[in-house]
């Protein structure tokens, strides 16, 4: 029985092969295909629908139903059975189609008479293409055998699709893969705009044979082949340094154990069987598993399935040679598109990138924090961006809108490149202003202090005019290394960094983990609410070896020149006081140890929490100086997360309360006669900027691009003419100051 359903599908197999090597349209093609498909299944009807947007699928050929409704039937997605086989990526499979929850009667393709039913999903690794169906006038249960060997039909269908067996068809309309413009709407990672041609982090896999001719071949292949993938396993898990019964762990073992799966090696083995090449098999396999990912409410098992998902990726890059080095070169203007991205791996591409998109990413990611360094632009949230796009296509990043156009029309290209040349003569603009201080008409005087976080930073502290470094990032050293630094190499680079700023102040924040800061060799800390959980200076006063070490760092590279330490998230005076205390300690043990001490030291707190804003006044007095990290008070303030981006948006920082507890930092800070600064991303936005100026605030930190723009707009206007706005703006009861700003500017 076995033995003659495998020849049966070999068969149907290499019929399809045949049709596809063979001259013809698209159209053709799946007329004979569903034919064939029926004749070889013994059923009465096969039909194959395809998606024609992403939302609507379209039949587009069929044996045995009305030939008249082809073209004109159209599902939405989940609507009757076979929209739902398309939305869940599962087969159905049933006796009595009409009797199943969701059944939709199409009159016009004269199904009534057919009530057995099976559909099961034509799909690539994360790309749903159609729904492949055949259906009986008996009323019958499909047997597993039928159900797997129309899902191996219905993979080779996937990869002709791919292929683009189907194209070219006069009477479908239907839309070709990869050709036409696209634009996506993402979120904004980084501001900025750019054009290029697109470079894949990891650029498709293209099986160019999904039918096998040699079963026992094609065997050997894939036991040589996952052979290797288990070796290299074996031998990255040996060396990943992972001592000990911790989590990482586990992680690993559990990763290695499924590259020596028997029963994933076996799905893949009968996939060969029944006709498959190997890589078409494992591809087969990954498709099924990723439909499971994801559909997976559980996150440990979506994190299992994931593991499942890359193994097959670098199994199925050692059976087709197509590795990340695949002999195609980098275009000469690279804007990266991936899934997501690691810092490291970011970093290895480095100022080669024009800008980055990303399917995924947040916000606060590694990968946002490095293009911030890099100053490229970095749309997230950009939907099937990974799919659509093809190595070299031209692209247009515009991350102030966090919109990506894809192969771009003429008039959109033209539109775009009119934007970049306003923004270069802008920045052309600004440059005049690098010397000149920001002092605005009425003589009050803003300093401008740039963020940082890399060495490939520090060239924009000359450039960008700003008058030192308000926030350094030192997570970024931890995060791009797969063990923890050594004191020696912080040492080295926060030595640099201070031979780098040349004099100028270098406020170097204590390790901010955590939250969306997760170090690749650190215990993952399952946390309903992970921003408001176990990071930052809470993560450094548990883990006091890791925090004295840094310190000793920062003591070492400062020899004979002012040391500035930061401590993140206060969130209770005892926090700070037990982090000074130990910074304290480690001065004096440097000291007796003989090593030389910076010739002063300034001891700091990010006042991120709205508790701080009420903290005892000793706290300021212990305080040299105190920066209000914006990102995090805000999202703590209105409650509402910044990774979140229902939410992120729906509060203005103007809004007159979060306002009333500025002013009331800025009171506090006065009274203790303390420097206060604010270090986010509204101090890099011109009105915000100015906003918090006319407030008191009288240091403000950010990007570096944002330093000439700020700068412009405080030379052009009083200061206090300001504050008067904002007070007038108060007794009005109005909610923001928003308008009431932007109407004045507009006078000025």
């Amino acid at each position: 029985m076995q033995d003659r359903t495998d020849s049966d599908s070999r068969k149907l197999l290499r019929r399809l092969k045949e049709i596809l090597a063979a001259a013809g349209g698209g159209q053709d093609r799946l007329d004979q295909i569903t034919h064939h498909i029926a004749d070889s299944m013994g059923t009465e009807v096969c039909s194959i629908y395809l998606f024609r947007d992403a939302d609507t699928l379209e039949l587009c050929a069929t044996e045995g139903l009305r030939p008249e409704a082809v073209h004109q039937t159209r599902l939405r997605l989940g609507e009757g059975l076979v929209g739902r086989v398309a939305r869940t990526g599962r087969y159905v499979n049933t006796a009595d189609a009409p009797s199943q929850p969701g059944f939709r009667f199409m009159p016009e393709t004269g199904e009534e008479v057919f009530p057995a039913f099976l559909g099961v999903p034509i799909q690539r690794v994360g790309e749903r293409l159609g729904v492949l169906v055949v259906q009986c006038a008996t009323a019958r249960q499909f047997s597993e055998d039928e159900v797997y060997g129309l899902e191996v039909v219905a993979m080779v269908l996937a990869e002709m699709t791919e292929l683009g067996a189907f194209q070219g068809s006069t009477s479908d309309s239907m839309p070709l893969a990869h050709r036409f413009p696209l634009m996506i709407r993402g979120g904004t990672g980084q501001e900025g705009a750019a054009q290029g041609r697109v470079w894949l982090h990891e650029a498709r896999v293209v099986i160019a044979n999904p039918v096998g001719d040699d079963p026992d071949k094609e065997l050997i292949r894939l036991h040589e082949g996952v052979d290797r993938l288990r070796s290299t396993v074996d031998t990255m898990v040996a060396a990943a340094d992972m001592v000990g019964e911790g989590e990482h762990a586990a992680v690993l073992e559990t990763y290695r154990m499924f590259a020596h799966s028997r029963s994933w090696l076996k799905r893949m083995e009968e996939g060969i069987r029944l006709g498959l090449s190997a890589e078409a098999a494992v591809e087969k396999e990954q498709s099924t598993a990723r439909a499971r990912l994801e559909m997976a409410s559980d996150p440990y098992l979506r994190d299992r399935l994931h593991d499942l998902d890359d193994l097959s990726n670098r199994l199925l890059r050692i059976l087709t040679g197509q590795g990340r080095d695949t002999g195609a070169e980098m275009p000469e203007n690279p804007i990266l598109v991936a899934r997501n991205i690691g810092p490291a791996e970011l970093l290895e591409y480095g100022r080669r990138l024009k800008g980055v998109v990303l399917e995924e990413g947040s916000v606060g990611s590694h990968a946002a924090i490095v293009a911030r360094a890099l100053a490229i632009p970095l749309v997230i949230h950009a939907t099937r961006i990974t799919t659509e796009a093809l190595n070299g296509d031209p692209i247009l990043v515009d991350g102030d809108q966090g919109v990506v156009h894809l192969r771009p029309e003429e008039s959109v290209h033209k539109a775009f490149l009119d934007k970049i040349a306003m923004q270069a003569e802008a920045q052309d603009r600004y440059a005049d202003l690098r010397d000149l201080p920001a002092i605005g008409t009425c003589g009050t005087t803003i300093q401008m202090y740039m963020n940082a976080g890399l060495m490939a930073d520090l060239p924009s502290l000359e450039g960008s005019g700003a008058e030192g470094v308000g926030l350094f990032r030192t997570e970024l050293q931890f995060l791009v290394r797969n063990h923890v630094p050594r004191r020696a190499e912080l040492a080295g680079l926060y030595a640099r960094v201070m031979d780098n700023a040349q004099g100028k102040p270098v406020m170097f924040r204590t390790l901010d983990i955590g939250s969306d800061k997760v170090l690749p060799y650190m215990k993952p800390q399952d946390e309903p609410n992970p921003a408001m959980g176990w990071r930052a200076i809470r993560v450094g006063l548990d883990k006091r070896g890791v925090l004295r070490m840094q310190l000793q760092a920062l003591i070492r590279a400062s020899v004979g020149r002012p040391l500035h330490v930061m401590f993140p998230f206060v969130a209770d005076i005892t926090e700070y006081e037990a982090a000074h205390r130990i910074l304290m300690q480690e001065m004096a043990r440097e000291q007796r140890l003989g090593h030389s001490m910076p010739s002063d030291i300034r001891v700091g707190a990010m006042l991120e929490t709205p508790s701080m804003a009420f903290a005892p006044r000793r706290f300021f007095e212990m305080c040299d100086f105190v920066s209000i990290g914006g990102n995090d008070l805000k999202q703590f303030f209105f409650a509402a997360d910044r990774e979140n981006e229902r939410v992120r948006r729906r509060y203005d920082t103007l809004n007159l309360s979060f306002l009333a507890l500025l002013r009331q930092i800025v009171q506090r800070c006065d009274e203790a006669r303390v420097p206060l600064s604010f270090c986010g991303e509204d101090a890099g936005r011109p009105i915000e900027a100015l906003v918090f100026a006319a407030l008191g605030i009288r240091r403000l930190s950010m990007r570096p691009a944002s330093i000439g723009p700020v700068k412009h707009l405080i030379r052009r206007v009083s200061i206090t003419d300001l504050a008067q706005v904002i007070a007038d703006a108060e007794a009005e009861g109005l909610t923001s100051v928003r308008g009431p700003v932007t109407a004045w500017l507009a006078r000025q």
